[in-house]
C-alpha cells in the first residue's frame, strides 16, 4: 500500500473506515468555507468520493489523489492532502490540504504538506509545486510560506465561487528552491 510518513503522521489513501471522520470535517462550515464542496458533506458523499479515489494510482497524470492524514498515535483521520500532476505541463503539480478544526494550529498541516512536497520533488522529480488559496485564509498563507513556498500573485475576483466572485492568491515552490532549503 502507498504510504508516506512524517514524524507524527501517515499519509495514505483514504479507506472505507474513514467515511465518518471524512464526512464530519468536510461538513464543518468553517472548514468548507475555502474549499470547493458545500455543507453538509454526507457520509454517502464521502463513501462515493473514497470509492472513486480507489481507482487513482499515485503519480497518475491528470488525476487528483487525496491522501488521508492519519495520526500515528491513535490512528485518527484528522485531514487530507491532495495532489494533481498537471497534464501536458511537464512536471508541475497542484496541491491542496484540509485539516479538521481540533487539529489546526499544532503543526500537523505543515508536517503533512512538507512530507507531500518532499515526495513530489525527491521521488517523482517534479519541477514546480503550486497551490492557491483565498486571500482571507491567513493560516493557509502562513503554512505555505513555512514550507518554503513564495507568493507568485493575486488574481482579483478571478473565480466564480459559491455564488460570488472570489480572489485567488497563488504560491509556488521550485525543485531547486526545495533543494536549497533541504540540502
Amino acid at each position: 500500500m502507498f504510504r508516506l510518513e512524517s514524524p507524527r503522521l501517515y499519509l495514505r489513501p483514504l479507506e472505507s473506515q474513514d467515511v465518518p471522520a471524512f464526512a464530519a470535517y468536510r461538513s464543518d462550515p468553517e472548514i468548507a468555507r475555502y474549499q470547493g464542496w458545500g455543507t453538509p458533506f454526507t457520509e454517502e458523499q464521502a463513501e462515493e468520493f473514497i470509492e472513486q479515489q480507489k481507482a487513482v494510482t499515485p503519480g497518475e497524470i491528470g488525476q487528483w489523489l487525496q491522501l488521508g492524514m492519519e495520526l500515528k498515535e491513535g490512528g485518527q483521520l484528522i485531514g487530507d492532502v491532495a495532489f494533481h500532476i498537471i497534464k501536458d505541463s511537464h512536471r508541475q503539480v497542484e496541491i491542496g490540504m484540509t485539516l479538521s478544526a481540533p487539529y489546526q494550529g499544532q503543526g500537523y498541516g505543515t508536517e503533512a504538506v512538507t512530507e507531500l512536497v518532499r515526495y513530489l520533488f525527491e521521488e517523482l522529480s517534479i519541477h514546480r509545486v503550486f497551490a492557491n488559496c483565498d486571500p482571507d485564509n491567513l493560516p493557509a498563507h502562513r503554512l505555505l510560506e513555512r514550507v518554503g513556498f513564495r507568493r507568485e500573485g493575486c488574481f482579483v475576483e478571478s473565480l466564480w465561487y459559491k455564488g460570488g466572485w472570489a480572489s485567488e492568491l497563488w504560491f509556488a515552490l521550485l525543485e531547486r528552491e526545495w533543494k536549497a532549503l533541504h540540502p
